[in-house]
């Protein structure tokens, strides 16, 4: 599903906005990168290691799916040696109740004090940005050296931390992604990862011979925690393209210089919710009003 601005105009204050924090990130992040590698860049590096991962989930009144999808299929995995920290953006559902039954010490819960909106009052929007005050509080709370990211309602395969730890630890990469299953429509595919040059986020001709990292879906991303400094842009709704959170944080990454690798094997699974026949800005649109009366855009 494209993310292009379609029939939202953008203002003044969006083009000023998006240009500063573009020129912010390609100045100042390449700098931290180089400090942060100066610190921490040897670190749980050989394979005979198993530092701890911190698996991070922003969620928002999804309890029960929460439980039945990502919560399962982290504390199942065969990699023991992690932490699953959720953040809820000020969940008024039972998540808070539901995740206290869990008797697992390496679960943690966050709920913020009050919702996250940086946003305008659309659906599509929301969907860009809308789990990206979370996501940030969850990396600030890490205590791992290492962070795997996946939505609340996205699921893993068994071994997905062992494959992608061991994967980076062999390469030393700093960030590594992996290729998923999607549903659509009663369908299921296995989703490639898009290179970083590639014309679709770079919106320039093909590169030849591009031998740009491909980039996964987020629900696959494994990475150094020293590159937390790295936050996820609640304004990158305001930009002309590549407006989805994750995509903007992705190709920052690799703008930045991080070293990144992809792993050609399925690793996690994105399906749509009970109810709904799609997943992503697609599965917003089709039930839009549902959305709408759900998060109830302030003014």
């Amino acid at each position: 599903m494209s993310d292009r601005a379609g029939s939202n105009a953008r203002t003044l204050e969006d083009r000023l906005v998006a240009g500063f924090d573009s020129w912010r990130f390609a100045v100042m992040e390449p700098i931290q990168l180089r400090l942060a590698r100066m610190k921490h860049e040897h670190e749980y590096e050989a394979l005979n290691q198993t530092p701890m991962v911190t698996v991070c989930v922003p969620t928002y009144n999804r309890g029960p799916l929460l439980i039945e999808r990502a919560v399962a299929s982290v504390l199942s995995q065969t990699y023991e040696n992690l932490e699953l920290m959720i953040v809820g953006d000020h969940c008024t559902d039972n998540t808070a109740v539901l995740l206290a039954e869990i008797r697992d010490p390496r679960l943690r819960f966050y709920n913020l004090p009050s919702r996250s909106r940086k946003y305008t009052q659309t659906v599509e929007n929301h969907w860009f940005v809308g789990g990206a005050t979370p996501a940030n509080m969850a990396m600030e709370l890490a205590r791992g050296h290492w962070i795997a990211r996946v939505d609340d309602d996205d699921t893993w395969t068994p071994d997905h931390l062992e494959k992608l730890l061991r994967f980076a630890q062999r390469g030393r990469y700093e960030f590594v992604s992996g290729l998923y299953v999607e549903e659509r429509f009663g369908e299921r595919k296995v989703v490639d990862g898009v290179r970083a040059l590639d014309p679709y986020y770079t919106r320039r001709p093909a590169v030849p011979n591009d031998n740009s990292p491909k980039i996964g879906g987020v629900s696959t991303w494994l990475y150094r925690s020293y590159l937390r400094f790295m936050r996820y842009n609640a304004n990158c709704w305001r930009k002309e393209w590549n407006r989805v959170w994750d995509v903007d944080l992705s190709l920052r990454i690799h703008g930045a210089g991080v070293r990144m690798g992809f792993l050609d094997e399925v690793v996690s699974f994105v399906l749509p919710r009970p109810g709904e026949s799609s997943v992503g800005l697609e599965a917003y649109k089709l039930t839009e009003k549902d959305k709408l009366e759900q998060y109830r855009f302030d003014a």
